[in-house]
């Protein structure tokens, strides 16, 4: 039989051979001649791109790029830059995961790579369970790819804030961006999401680019109500945090959703099906309003020549696939109280701002209801933080992200024009600053970029601004190292990394630091009554990480060790000071040694 060389085979089979292949040998492969090169660009440089990476930063428009001509673009260039990025990422990374020190500039170094470096850090999020450093590379994985999350969400209202024309989809799928995590919901999956519900509806409704406005308005509303696209699911409550969110509503499978969440997804549709339709901020619910197009009523007849008014009708897709009677609406504004001559301005599309702030207050309310329902449940009482870490999505992180939005949307810029809201600065200004300094300090320079600017005319602007420069100057200072001496080995008695359940509370915690005697300020420990216990202040106090994210300090007369197989409670918040957990010494392994050297 004769030898046959790779040179000797067709062209197509070649390139199918070579799609198999990772981007070094394609690199070697197309330096060995003319002919082989031609095998592999840009054809198989694009392929690479296209299954390598599924996340790009907006400069890229890839998705123009894939979809042009091929030769357009220089494939290998893109693909060695994405190459380069994630270089770079994984070098800031695993340099946050080497020191407590720098931290908040590393993560600034990842963030000037921009959308891109999203594709590396959820390989680092997904780390094996039996790596060195597991828990702590996926803790600081997921808190730079959330600063990255907020950077796109916040610039999405900061146009909004200035007046940009920002769709409905966008400025409310920016408060997923916040809850993200390694989920799907951003705003392109947000998009792809709806593009493919508007498919479904055409392919249902063959004739639907024919029907009038307002048969087209009902068809979506069925479609939408057949299939449990909007409402609340029977196996949520009306004020489950989840149901604020666009994103987790298009992507979940039960597809929960409040009033305003519901009449979002029907709009976002609608438009793509050729339907003006607007979000009504009506008082207590959130309707469709449809506007007929210019010359024609709802039912696609032509006007008479002289006629300009437009027709509206109104659709309520959370609750029902008919459409709602506008008497029926006016008669419940009437019931509220209204001024007749107020019913226009009740019944009109509302501003994507007033629905964006809309959806904030709702997630405070949210937040406020599972905080109540919390305190209710574990009898914390004030030693109850917000935060609950089973919860879905992130108490915190949502919380978080409806006040920059009241804050940023709350006072029109530069003063010009309506207050949309009730806006008191100093309302939102401490929660920030508090969510801010103990949860996101990656954020500095979001804070500094648009946070201070809004306060330049109050006095809290220069307490702003040193707030800004002491979180970084912080983070280039090293750690107060605890060494352990012979004199305080005698009196500390646990270690950093041992679980221990609270003697009074019964909460579950692991222990961060520690002190050989309370080192709070006076003040703290009068409040606290420090001086009734038994062993007053003359005993070692730890700073513990409790299993709902609060970081609380303990006398160690109330600490009783634990040895659980699996804290899972604490296992998503640990990376934060811990590498791992190590079953069989059932501890967390530390990641604070230039801290607690000897722990």
């Amino acid at each position: 039989m004769a030898n046959t060389s790779i040179s000797d085979l067709p062209g197509e089979i070649i390139q199918q051979i070579l799609l198999y292949c990772p981007p070094v040998t394609l690199a070697v492969f197309q330096r060995l001649s003319h002919r082989y090169n031609a095998f592999v660009e840009p054809f198989l440089w694009r392929h690479q791109c296209q299954t390598q990476y599924r996340y790009w930063d907006p400069k890229h428009h890839i998705k123009d790029k894939f979809r042009g001509d091929i030769n357009a673009v220089d494939w290998q260039n893109v693909f060695a830059e994405r190459q380069r990025i994630d270089r770079n990422t994984s070098s800031a990374l695993e340099g946050i995961l080497a020191s407590q020190m720098g931290r908040i500039d590393k993560f600034q170094r990842i963030a000037e790579l921009g959308y891109d470096a999203k594709d590396c850090l959820l390989q680092h999020m997904a780390a094996v369970d039996d790596m060195e450093d597991v828990l702590a590379r996926r803790y600081y994985s997921d808190a730079v790819l959330g600063c990255l999350h907020r950077i796109r969400a916040i610039k999405e209202w900061s146009q909004l804030q200035i007046q940009k024309d920002i769709s409905l989809e966008r400025a409310l799928g920016a408060y997923d961006m916040f809850v993200l995590h390694d989920r799907e919901g951003d705003f392109d999956e947000i998009s792809v999401r709806l593009d493919a519900i508007a498919y479904d509806i055409r392919s249902a409704y063959s004739d639907i680019s024919h029907q009038s406005p307002r048969q087209k308005a009902i068809s979506i509303a069925v479609h939408l109500r057949g299939n449990d696209l909007t409402g609340v699911d029977d196996s949520h409550q009306y004020q489950d945090l989840q149901n604020n969110f666009l994103g987790i509503a298009l992507h979940e499978d039960d597809h929960s959703s409040l009033p305003l969440i519901s009449t979002a997804i029907y709009c976002s549709v609608a438009k793509r099906l050729g339907l003006e339709a607007h979000a009504c901020g009506f008082h207590l619910h959130v309707y469709a309003v449809i506007k007929s197009t210019q010359g024609f009523d709802l039912d696609g007849d032509k006007l008479p020549p002289d006629s300009n008014e437009l027709q509206f009708m109104y659709m309520d897709p959370f609750r029902s696939d008919r459409e709602i009677p506008v008497t029926d609406l006016q008669a419940q504004l009437r019931l509220m109280g209204m001024p007749k001559d107020m019913y226009s301005l009740a019944l009109a599309p509302a501003s994507t701002s007033e629905i964006v702030l809309r959806c904030g207050r709702n997630i405070l309310n949210s937040v406020q209801e599972a905080h109540r329902n919390a305190v209710a449940r574990n009898g914390h009482g004030s030693n109850s933080h917000i935060t609950l870490v089973s919860s879905f999505p992130d108490m915190e992180s949502a919380f978080y992200g409806a006040l920059w939005a009241s804050l940023l949307l709350g006072l029109p810029p530069d003063g010009d024009g309506p207050v949309i809201s009730t806006f008191e600065p100093r309302n939102f200004l401490q929660p920030i600053v508090q969510h801010f300094e103990t949860h996101f300090p990656g954020d500095v320079s979001l804070i500094d970029d648009y946070i201070v600017p809004l306060f330049r005319d109050f006095g809290e602007y220069t307490q702003l601004r040193e707030t800004v420069r002491v979180m970084r100057a912080g983070d280039s200072i090293p750690k107060l190292v605890h060494e352990r001496t012979e004199e305080s080995s005698g009196r500390v008695k646990y270690s950093v990394g041992q679980v221990f359940q609270h003697k009074r509370y019964n909460y579950m915690a692991v222990i961060i630091g520690w002190d050989a005697e309370c080192a709070a300020p006076e003040r703290w420990m009068s409040q606290m009554r420090v001086h009734e216990l038994p062993q007053g202040q003359h005993q070692s106090f730890y700073h513990v990480l409790v299993e709902d994210n609060s970081v609380r300090y303990v006398a160690e007369e109330n600490i009783e060790i634990t040895a659980p197989e699996i804290p899972h409670n604490l296992m998503p918040l640990a990376g934060k000071y811990f590498k791992r957990w190590d079953k069989h010494t059932r501890r967390f392994m530390s990641n604070v040694k230039d801290e607690y050297p000897d722990d």
